[in-house]
């Protein structure tokens, strides 16, 4: 059967819709373009479009084409109405006469819209009803099976085309967000010392390697005299921007606080209880801070230090392994946790290890860590080499043991040796 000019042009516009579903467009507009286009195609007087939302079990007005605003926003509409529900179990709904259906909720609006008969269609994407298509005619009785196939075919082209705009517009927010974290990785990494300072009488070096865009080692060192350096490592229990942003901010406050007390024990203890309030002010449930804080004193060959939480830093002395424990609890817990500050002789070939739980916590591929006593093995047997070269062999000797193995976590040392 030869078709007609109007079944040709309604072929040819349901074609175009496929441009739609191919399209690089925001929701919003490929809805908006929908509903016109499903009115030009009937030939009817508008289309509402609704969208099915899962949490408040409505349908949300999401695009209308020939309506008022005052019929846009009659009411909500719950994916428990008769009609509604009818057209999800698969079948197309047709009211000839609103202005009497019993249906109907909004009569009065429909009167003054002055729409009469109604056609609504189910939009399923694999199986499943994400909203509906309506149209609208001021005529009673105007639609037949043509035009509910047509509203169906429509309604088909429209579930494709909403839920690929939906995947695009994923696709722009998971790019927008890749962007941000690697921004803030960027400024992450600029808070890591690019080189450690020069103390008269000390070798030290320091190294920083991240798992992914963000994370949450830190380490920083700088000097107070021309003699004694702090030395800082911490690991910010979060990942991602807010571990980033908690790490600027926490950096900042240590900095501060390290410059306007500088001094011995009763300096180090101060400056912990302000730092450690700070973080509990800022800390989110589930956050918290790990740190090694310390002065190390070249001249008075002496290391004051508190641990505060952290992986306990190590002093080798002649192969033998001292374990610097003394401290308290992590950052951010208790705001009126006490801490217990220690101060250590140190002399001429000693060397101090810094390090964060990634170090030891590094495992191969059948899921067996390096741990701490294959480091501090590995750490004694380099302990006569120069700082840099003995970072390198210690994380050598761990490559070896987990080969090719993705890591989990960032991995950040310091070594610090008394070299006269």
């Amino acid at each position: 059967m030869k078709k007609t000019k109007r079944q040709i042009e309604r072929d040819e516009q349901i074609y175009q819709l496929t441009t739609l579903v191919a399209g690089d467009f925001s929701l919003q507009e490929v809805l908006d373009k929908l509903a016109e286009a499903a009115v030009k195609i009937t030939g009817v007087k508008a289309c509402s479009i609704r969208l099915l939302d899962e949490e408040v079990g409505e349908l949300k007005m999401r695009s209308t084409y020939g309506l008022s605003e005052e019929y846009r926003n009659k009411g909500e509409v719950s994916k428990d109405d008769t009609v509604i529900k009818a057209a999800f179990a698969g079948g197309a709904v047709v009211l000839d006469n609103m202005r009497v259906d019993g249906r109907v909720k909004y009569k009065e609006a429909t009167v003054k819209e002055g729409l009469v008969s109604q056609l609504t269609v189910a939009m399923q994407f694999k199986g499943e009803a994400i909203g509906v298509l309506r149209l609208y005619s001021p005529r009673p009785k105007r639609f037949d099976e043509d035009d509910i196939g047509l509203a169906r075919a429509v309604a088909s082209q429209c579930a494709v085309a909403i839920t690929n705009a939906r995947l695009y517009a994923e696709a722009l927010e998971g790019a927008r967000i890749a962007e941000q974290v690697r921004l803030a990785g960027v400024i992450q990494r600029r808070m890591i010392p690019e080189k450690a300072p020069v103390i008269p009488g000390l070798d030290i070096a320091a190294t920083y390697i991240p798992c992914f865009d963000v994370g949450g080692d830190l380490y920083d060192f700088f000097r107070v005299s021309d003699n004694s350096v702090v030395v800082g490592i911490a690991d910010v229990i979060g990942k991602g921007i807010p571990a980033a942003i908690m790490m600027s901010s926490f950096r900042g406050a240590v900095r501060a606080y390290a410059n306007t007390k500088p001094g011995g024990s009763g300096a180090i203890k101060d400056i912990i209880n302000k730092v450690n309030k700070m973080v509990c002010n800022e800390c989110r449930d589930g956050e918290f801070i790990t740190l090694f804080f310390a002065i190390i004193d070249a001249k008075e060959r002496t290391i004051t230090y508190c641990n505060c939480g952290h992986e306990p830093t190590v002093l080798i002395r002649e192969r033998e392994i001292t374990r610097l424990e003394k401290g308290g609890l992590v950052l951010g817990v208790d705001a009126e946790a006490q801490y217990e500050i220690e101060t250590l002789q140190i002399k001429k070939g000693d060397c101090l290890l810094f390090y964060t739980d990634g170090l030891v916590d590094a495992a191969n591929f059948d899921g067996e860590f390096w741990g701490r006593e294959k480091m501090l093995e590995a750490a004694k047997e380099f302990s006569g080499e120069s700082a840099e070269q003995m970072i390198k062999n210690i994380l050598g000797y761990r490559r070896r043991f987990v080969g090719l193995a993705s890591q989990c976590d960032d991995t950040s040392i310091i070594v610090v040796k008394v070299d006269n």
